[in-house]
């Protein structure tokens, strides 16, 4: 029977629009800005304790004779070569490897304790680090020299990098506290004994750049580990009243033991007649540590702030990863036992009671119901479709409405000749109208809704309605299963529904917060589609506006997995695309057209503070933030300890696949797909997260769509057995 739509008014025109591609530019810069600000927190947090010294070789022909007998404090040029040593009685204290937030301050109150001067070396990133800190050091009267900017070995770095590393240390320094430093101590230094070859090329290098080369006389040896403070106190007295500058570390690793061992050495070398005096105050130098250009200083705030920044962000973010860890996996946890009380619960409802199934909604629901399938050119499914519904165990009216389609879709489903098959024909004007035009023909008290994509089982019909025997209920959701699992695009997606229908919509049920009844299988009580006035095109994702709008009304939403419906997938990644983009962008309109349910109360309350908040961080907060997460775990690999980086992204690996298994245990399915689901971190969940930021910036540009037609390939009722 056919029967036209010709007095409906018109439909609102709407402008139809292709998609909008993608605002890469806008997603670049903040990815590459995301990953900059990492690049530097990482080369200034990761290299300082990775590198390793080079042990000092016997090859000493080309280093001055005066170097090797002379004294600790060494300026050459690389013809005439001069040396300082501390006079009898004269000690400098020098610490290396700061400034440290924690170990700085002691030792600079056990200094301030005493009234003497120390000389600090410090490392550029950790200079950038903690700026307060050197200005703290040089306003108590203490020098700062350069210790380079990430502590290699230079003997073992290009010219290139050496002159890096001096340049970025002085700029960071200058945008700390406004000075320069003309003196220096290469990482991994000793004694004048220790010089060779390759680390004097380094201090002639350095001297024909200005500075003076510090090395030391006596180290305490606290960076040992295990160290006690005895040991440090007899490693730094110098023997016979020699004069002798002692190495220190307030940096670099546990230097706990070093404030309280310098607390017993200072009194002790006091008390033998021994002064204190610094680089300056041997050589006869006013200051090492002039007032900084006003080129270094403009650079050097540059250099500081912005490893401020990267410092911050990169804190933040690490705190914000963690939190974001702990909700996904409390959630999981949450779903995965919400979903069993479910499937329990269900369960028992469907034993066998003396030989008769005792059904958990009570008693059967027969009556008749009307099946409305909204079809836009659906040549290619619509008899399988069809088809099915005619099988149905359970007494059905059948309204196929073609919704202006130009391939003959009414004409296909017309010529089947079901004699409970009505076809109406109307203008084009959207799905949401083609669906309203059906809910009016319907003369029962459920109708169920489909797209023309979809087949039925001949149970599916009797088992979605079940629930109907409750008065209570205002709609149910069906278990939309992929039809078509050839390839990888089709697979990652059966995975997806059998996890998003078998654990998430369970849970919501208990929960009482089911977001969508899905278009390709759903059931509604008529009365309910009434009262909310049916269904708005208000947003591109009608589903969900509905079931939102019928919660809001009062009527509760629940799950039935064994009302099966089987549709068929998009194959390709830009039919994907233009569906999930449709989707995610209607998604994001129902939950703005729906906000005040958040401040409401009764059922539309509840699903608000539970239903909108768990769609606003765990499916669009928390997927937009996964670029920054990938970003995240490349950086961890390389700046941080990549065991552990792998570990944790291994654990949560494994956790999504133990889920994955249950919810597939608990659908009944096949667990062979299951290998892929690490594959999807790599490619299906970039797709989807590029998806979502594509449809924020669409949706805050109030960019709308039409139907957005997927290329179906038919021949669903071969996949299934529909005959």
């Amino acid at each position: 029977m056919s029967v036209y739509a010709s007095q409906k008014p018109a439909p609102r025109e709407k402008r139809r629009i292709r998609v909008p591609r993608p605002r890469w530019i806008v997603f670049a810069v903040l990815i590459t800005l995301f990953a900059s600000l990492l690049a530097v927190n990482g080369v200034v947090q990761g290299e300082f304790t990775q590198d390793q010294a080079v042990e000092s070789t016997s090859d000493v022909d080309q280093v001055p004779e005066e170097a090797l007998t002379g004294g600790p404090i060494i300026q050459t040029d690389g013809e005439t070569t001069t040396t300082v040593s501390p006079g009898d009685k004269q000690i400098v204290l020098t610490f290396d490897d700061g400034p440290d937030p924690e170990y700085t301050p002691e030792i600079l109150e056990v200094l301030a304790q005493y009234h003497v001067p120390g000389v600090f070396f410090m490392i550029g990133s950790e200079i950038s680090k903690y700026p307060d800190l050197v200005e703290q050091v040089l306003d108590q009267g203490h020098e700062v020299g350069i210790h380079t900017f990430t502590h290699p070995d230079l003997s073992t770095k290009s010219e290139w990098r050496r002159l890096v590393e001096m340049q970025e240390t002085q700029y960071a320094l200058a945008g700390a506290a406004g000075v320069s430093s003309v003196i220096f101590r290469p990482p991994y230094s000793s004694t004048v004994e220790a010089l060779d070859n390759s680390n004097w090329a380094v201090m002639e290098e350095m001297g024909d750049r200005g500075y003076l080369t510090v090395v030391n006389n006596l180290d305490s040896r606290d960076w040992e580990p295990d160290v006690t403070n005895a040991e440090i106190v007899e490693a730094v007295m110098p023997e016979d009243g020699e004069g002798a500058i002692l190495l220190f570390h307030d940096g670099g690793g546990d230097r706990s033991n070093t404030a309280a061992a310098l607390a017993e050495v200072i009194p002790a070398l006091l008390a033998e007649g021994y002064t204190f005096t610094t680089v300056a105050g041997l050589t006869g130098m006013e200051t090492v540590n002039p007032e900084a250009t006003a080129n270094e200083l403009i650079l050097g705030t540059s250099i500081v702030g912005a490893i401020q920044i990267a410092k911050n962000a990169t804190t933040w973010f690490s705190l914000l990863l963690v939190a974001f860890g702990v909700l996904t996996i409390a959630r999981l946890v949450l779903m995965l036992g919400l979903g069993r009380k479910h499937a329990n619960r269900h369960k028992r409802g469907r034993r066998r009671a003396g030989g008769v199934i005792s059904p958990y909604w009570g008693t059967p629901y027969t009556k008749p119901v009307t099946v409305v399938v909204p079809a836009y050119n659906e040549k290619e499914c619509i008899a399988d479709t069809v088809r099915s519904l005619a099988a149905s165990t359970h007494p059905i009216r059948i309204i196929v409405v073609d919704d202006g389609s130009t391939d003959g879709t009414a004409e296909i489903a017309e010529k089947l000749g079901y004699p409970n098959v009505t076809v109406i024909w109307q203008p084009n004007a959207g799905k949401p109208a083609a669906l309203n035009t059906g809910i009016a023909a319907a003369d029962t008290e459920v109708v169920v809704m489909m797209d023309g994509d979809t087949v039925f089982e001949p149970d599916t019909v009797r088992e979605l309605v079940k629930p109907f025997a409750d008065p209570e209920i205002g709609a149910v959701a069906g278990n939309a299963k992929v039809a078509n699992r050839k390839g990888m695009i089709a697979l990652w997606q059966h995975i997806e529904y059998v996890v998003g229908f078998s654990i998430d919509r369970r849970a919501y049920d208990v929960m009482r917060c089911m977001a969508t009844v899905p278009g390709a299988i759903g059931a509604f009580r008529k009365q309910a589609l009434t009262q909310v006035n049916g269904l708005s095109d208000d947003t591109l994702a009608e589903d969900t506006d509905l079931t939102i709008a019928i919660i809001r009304a009062g009527w509760r939403v629940v799950y039935e997995e064994h009302a099966r419906a089987w549709t068929e997938a998009p194959t390709t990644m830009q039919q994907l695309w233009k569906q999930r983009y449709r989707w995610s962008y209607g998604t994001m309109q129902a939950m703005w057209k729906h906000r005040h349910a958040l401040v409401e109360r009764g059922p539309g309350g509840k699903f608000g503070r539970r239903g909108l908040l768990n769609l606003a961080m765990f499916q669009t907060l928390m997927p937009l933030l996964s670029p920054l997460i990938d970003v995240f775990l490349i950086y961890g690999l390389f700046f941080l300890d990549p065991a552990e980086t792998l570990i944790a992204w291994g654990t949560m690996l494994a956790l999504q696949v133990c889920s994955t298994m249950y919810a597939f245990h608990l659908d009944k399915e096949s667990m062979k797909p299951i290998w892929l689901v690490p594959l999807q971190q790599f490619v299906y969940r970039q797709v989807m997260y590029l998806v979502l930021i594509q449809s924020v910036l669409a949706a805050l540009g109030g960019i709308r769509l039409g139907w957005q037609k997927l290329q179906r390939a038919g021949g669903l009722s071969a996949l299934l057995g529909v005959k």
